[in-house]
């Protein structure tokens, strides 16, 4: 079986690595391309070793050669580990600062197209835009662990709506947390998430229900968002199958 048709039966068997990073990459490419976009941007916020980035780097590389699309990657990451904890909230029981430390040396080794972003997410996330000027934003992954780092890049949203797809989508890796952390909506990324979506305004953070309506739903079915951008000027734009019509069947059965 060719390379590439290998891929796609993979990525909808959900055999791939990191197959939420896939799912992200692939349908932030069909949205862009319903929309005349020919480049557009995916995210990873906590980089750590490295793992998720690579991974991500693979997804695109091969969804590229599918469709007409072209991919800017860029990861953020302190590069020391985790920063200071803010209080509770940043579940402490759970994590310690220092956790999750970059090789960046090895890492930048391993990377093909991606782009490091190194420094504290409150520094960095506002000067993004500028300092790098990235195609529209179409995935963002999210694996800081902490609700104060998630905070500070929810902020990336606080740029003009031509810096993004209209949805944009998201995965927030700890979200369900385990027997240690408890996540829960009052700490961690879950507490972000909340916090966010009572800002007043006009953008939201969905779960996708198709996914967790599905029989054979896997865990990280859950932890899949999308930013909803509800006055972009493209939302309302029609991103459908032409022909959708339900001709009347000659016999029952």
């Amino acid at each position: 079986m060719r390379p590439l048709r290998l891929y796609q039966k993979r990525l909808l068997l959900e055999l791939t690595r990191k197959p939420a990073y896939g799912y992200s990459a692939y349908w932030a490419a069909r949205q862009a391309l319903a929309l005349g976009h020919q480049t557009i941007s995916l995210i990873e916020f906590g980089v750590a070793g490295g793992n998720g980035l690579v991974a991500l780097e693979w997804h695109a590389r091969y969804i590229a050669r599918r469709y007409p699309i072209k991919f800017e990657i860029y990861g953020f990451d302190s590069g020391t580990g985790l920063p200071e904890f803010c209080g509770v909230e940043d579940c402490p029981h759970k994590w310690q600062p220092g956790f999750f430390a970059m090789d960046v040396g090895r890492l930048r080794e391993r990377l093909r197209i991606a782009e490091l972003v190194l420094g504290d997410a409150r520094e960095t996330v506002p000067k993004f835009q500028e300092s790098h000027s990235p195609t529209p934003i179409g995935a963002i992954l999210f694996d800081l662990d902490l609700y104060s780092s998630t905070v500070a890049a929810l902020r990336i949203f606080d740029t003009p709506p031509a810096n993004f797809l209209p949805r944009v989508r998201c995965f927030f890796d700890d979200v369900l947390g385990d027997e240690d952390s408890l996540a829960n909506d009052y700490i961690g990324e879950r507490r972000a998430i909340c916090e966010y979506n009572a800002r007043p305004g006009d953008k939201r953070l969905a779960p996708v229900y198709h996914m967790r309506a599905k029989s054979w739903r896997r865990a990280w079915y859950s932890r899949v968002f999308v930013h909803h951008w509800f006055t972009h000027p493209d939302y309302g734009r029609f991103i459908g199958q032409p022909d959708q019509a339900l001709p009347l069947r000659s016999a029952l059965g």
